[in-house]
C-alpha cells in the first residue's frame, strides 16, 4: 500500500487507489474528486438501480463489486453508508477479514468520529473520519460543490495531515472536529441546514395559499439577504414582530395558521419562543414588550 504521506510532515498525499462502498449521493462524488487530484478510483459498491447510475455518471468505467472486493483492491476506502448502517457495516467487514493493516478507512459520517471504525482499527486499518459540510444531489455538480466546502475531520494525530491533505485535494476546507464532540457539530448542522428546508418549505407553501404566483422569487431575495445577515452579524440580525415584540401581530399570525395550515402552528410557536428567548437576551427586544409576545404563544398553544 501507498504510505498516506510521503516525505516530510505536510507532503501531500501519495496516489492512491480509492474505492467506494455505498454508493449513494456522497462517496462517488469524493471518489471523483479524489479522481481529479491524481488518485484512482478503481472499485465501488451499490445494489440500488439509484446507486447504480450515480456510479456509472461520476466514476465511469469504474466496476461495481461486492464491499469486500472494494476492500482488496483500494488503498483508500470510502464508506459512505446511512449513520445507521454504520457500525454494522465496519463490525462485518472486520470479522470477514476484509480489512487489510495499513489500509486508510474514511467514513464521511458527520455524527460519527473515528471511534466507530475501532474494529477495522483493530485490525490494523488507518481510520479517518471526513464529513463534508454540504447537501448532495447524486449528480456531477456535487464535485464542483466541494471547492470551498468545509470538512469535519477527526482522525488520529499522527493521521491528521494525511486526513486533512486529502480534504484539500478534494478542493475542500478542513476543520479539525474532536471526537467527543462529533455528536454536537453534527447536531448543529442539521438545526440550521435540514430545518431551514423544512422551513423554506413552509413557507412556500403558505404564499402559494396566500396567492402567491411565484413564491420562490419572493422568498429568495429576502431569504439571502436574511442567511448572508445571520452568517455576519448572529442575533444582531434578528428582526421581525417577535424580535420587535409585536404581540398582536404574532397573535394574527397564529390565528391564520390555525384556519389555513394548523400543521404549521406548533413550529411557528416553537421558533418564536426560541426568537423571542435571544432577542431578549442580545437586548433587541424590550421586557416590558416580551411579556405580553411570551403570553400570546403561551395562549396558542392552549387553543
Amino acid at each position: 500500500m501507498n504510505q498516506p504521506l510521503s516525505g516530510a510532515a505536510g507532503d501531500r498525499p501519495a496516489r492512491l487507489t480509492v474505492g467506494v462502498v455505498g454508493a449513494g449521493r456522497v462517496g462517488p462524488a469524493l471518489a471523483a474528486a479524489l479522481g481529479l487530484a491524481g488518485h484512482r478510483p478503481v472499485a465501488a459498491s451499490g445494489v440500488s438501480d439509484a446507486s447504480r447510475r450515480r456510479a456509472e455518471a461520476l466514476l465511469p468505467g469504474v466496476p461495481l463489486v461486492e464491499p469486500a472486493e472494494v476492500l482488496a483492491g483500494a488503498d483508500l476506502v470510502l464508506l459512505t453508508v446511512p449513520d445507521d448502517a454504520l457500525p454494522g457495516l465496519v463490525t462485518g467487514l472486520a470479522e470477514t477479514g476484509a480489512v487489510r493493516p495499513g489500509q486508510l478507512l474514511a467514513h464521511a459520517s458527520g455524527r460519527y468520529g473515528t471511534a466507530v471504525l475501532e474494529p477495522a482499527t483493530r485490525a490494523g486499518a488507518l481510520p479517518l473520519a471526513l464529513h463534508p459540510v454540504m447537501t448532495f444531489t447524486g449528480t456531477p455538480v456535487d464535485v464542483q460543490r466541494l471547492a470551498g466546502c468545509s470538512f469535519g475531520v477527526t482522525a488520529p494525530e499522527e493521521l491528521r495531515l494525511a486526513a486533512e491533505a486529502l480534504v484539500i485535494e478534494m478542493g475542500g476546507e478542513p476543520e479539525w472536529v474532536a471526537e467527543e464532540a462529533r455528536p454536537l457539530y453534527h447536531a448543529a448542522l442539521a438545526l440550521g441546514a435540514n430545518h431551514l428546508v423544512t422551513l423554506v418549505a413552509q413557507a412556500l407553501e403558505l404564499l402559494r395559499t396566500a396567492g402567491v404566483s411565484a413564491p420562490d422569487r419572493m422568498l429568495g431575495p429576502l431569504l439571502g439577504a436574511a442567511l448572508d445577515n445571520a452568517l455576519r452579524s448572529g442575533d444582531a440580525a434578528l428582526t421581525g414582530p417577535v424580535a420587535r415584540g409585536d404581540a398582536g401581530t404574532v397573535a394574527a399570525h397564529i390565528t391564520e395558521l390555525r384556519r389555513h395550515a394548523p400543521q404549521a402552528v406548533a413550529g411557528y410557536l416553537a421558533m418564536a419562543r426560541t426568537t423571542a428567548d435571544r432577542a431578549l437576551a442580545g437586548g433587541l427586544l424590550r421586557p416590558e414588550l416580551a411579556e405580553d409576545l411570551l403570553e400570546v404563544l403561551s395562549d396558542g398553544d392552549t387553543r
